[in-house]
């Protein structure tokens, strides 16, 4: 009989393992669709010359002017598609993009002509900010007012409450964010209207920094955690109460536990079970972020740049976003098996 130290490990590593095909799944599908999607770096090249070529057939002045072709010769073609790595079979070229991959070199942008990982690592310290800062406030904020709802049910507490998270639900984040700028940065100048920090900002001594930093966040993070507020109370307060009518918490009761000792140990850890499932995907939301927001407030963010890479058909930074997305969200799922298995003791990794 294995102890449960030892079914945990085997666990962690069969999982560690089926992450393998799974990446290469979801990898290759979206490899696939960025090889056949047209609009790549070749045809965006057609399209600037045969601009090129209107507006030298709008400038030539005289009725005489003769119209010039340009035309990208078959060998050129070939040597930009051989540059590109479009001149290989689908499966030559995804076998080289992975060998390069696992060494973590994800090419160069096609857009910023830069190595992949530079660009992205530009933009990342923002995004893991705002993750960081969004998760902190759902759980601290989330889980107590979960908690205070469940006992106070259907008093005036658990109904004003109710009305202003559902009114939240019901607001897309980026609406909000789009009248919050509108209302508190351009008409009443409380807000700056966008960006991560305010320009000259580096020079500032280290509080005003941080000051500046914070004053920027506040409508952003308002406009992030606005539909999250929803989900998370409600999930924890109809978790508490389901548990505080069960039988095990009636039980105790009755044997002379104190009601406050079979809430807020007996039934609270139990309802914390379905937020531990949860724990996981908020790694996703250090990298993914909302792209909608994001142009909202003219955070330069990864979810922006994922955005903008599908836009320009910039597929090394795409597929250098998936790599990375695809690999923390596994670990993610994989966090929140085992933050079950910390708050259930009841879960075996058989």
């Amino acid at each position: 009989m294995k102890s449960r130290g030892q079914a945990l490990r085997d666990y962690v590593v069969r999982r560690l393992l089926l992450m393998i095909p799974t990446f290469i799944g979801i990898t290759f599908a979206t490899f696939l669709l960025c090889q056949f999607v047209p609009g790549g770096q070749i045809d965006q090249l057609r399209m600037r010359m045969a601009g090129a070529d209107s507006a030298m057939e709008g400038g030539g002045g005289g009725g005489g002017a003769k119209r010039v072709q340009l035309v990208i010769p078959e060998e050129q073609l070939d040597q930009l598609k051989a540059y590109y790595g479009f001149d290989k079979p689908l499966l030559v070229a995804y076998g080289s993009w992975l060998a390069k991959t696992v060494q973590l070199d994800f090419g160069k942008s096609f857009r910023y002509n830069e190595p992949v990982l530079k660009v992205i690592a530009d933009r990342l310290p923002i995004s893991i900010y705002y993750g960081i800062v969004t998760a902190f406030f759902i759980y601290v904020i989330c889980i107590p007012l979960g908690i205070v709802k469940a006992i106070k049910h259907r008093t005036a507490i658990d109904n004003v409450t109710s009305a202003l998270i559902f009114i939240g639900y019901a607001v897309p984040g980026f609406a909000l964010g789009a009248v919050m700028v509108n209302v508190l940065a351009v008409q009443f100048d409380w807000f700056p209207l966008g960006g991560f920090q305010s320009p000259g900002a580096a020079s500032l001594p280290l509080m005003a920094k941080i000051g500046d930093v914070v004053w920027h966040s506040i409508l952003p993070l308002i406009a992030y955690l606005v539909g999250a507020f929803a989900v998370e109370t409600m999930l924890m307060k109809n978790s508490l109460m389901e548990n505080m009518s069960a039988d095990y918490v009636r039980t105790a009761l009755a044997k002379g536990l104190s009601w406050r000792r079979a809430v807020f140990v007996h039934a609270l850890r139990n309802s914390l079970i379905p937020m531990a499932t949860s724990v996981g995907s908020l790694l996703g939301i250090f990298l993914t972020g909302s792209f909608l927001i994001e142009r909202v407030f003219n955070i330069q963010g990864i979810g922006l740049l994922g955005f903008e890479a599908v836009q320009s058909r910039d597929f090394p930074v795409v597929m250098g976003i998936l790599v990375i997305t695809s690999v923390i969200l596994m670990l993610g799922h994989l966090l929140s098996d085992l933050a079950v298995a910390l708050v259930d003791p009841r879960v075996r990794f058989e």
